[in-house]
């Protein structure tokens, strides 16, 4: 199931569990298919790489690795860290976007 028009490009986010927990960032990429996104700050790990002949030295790749949409929660309240679930309704132009659960009036641009 894809969730991505809940968590776009350009949001701020907050992990919500695992061992970045509490560490918010902004969302750099949406990977639909693995229902996943790229965190800034988040997820940077080092690749070992064997020489070649592109990179005859070899060494160390710093590589970014995508955190389960599931792991991350909607910061809408970015003075307190106040976080939210996302859900979609329309509006009065029948238009449908996104809203905060904590504040339903309140539309999340």
């Amino acid at each position: 199931m894809s969730v991505t028009k809940k968590i776009i490009k350009g949001d701020i986010v907050k992990i919500i569990s695992g061992s970045n927990k509490g560490v918010t960032g902004k969302v750099l990429q949406v990977i639909a298919k693995k229902d996943a996104v790229l965190v800034e700050g988040v997820g940077n790990i080092h690749r070992n790489v064997k020489p070649s002949q592109q990179n005859p030295r070899g060494g160390q790749k710093d590589i970014q690795v995508p955190v389960a949409i599931s792991k991350v929660a909607l910061v809408i309240d970015e003075k307190s860290g106040k976080t939210s679930r996302v859900g979609l309704a329309k509006n009065a132009d029948g238009k449908t976007v996104r809203v905060a659960r904590q504040n339903k009036d309140k539309e999340i641009k």
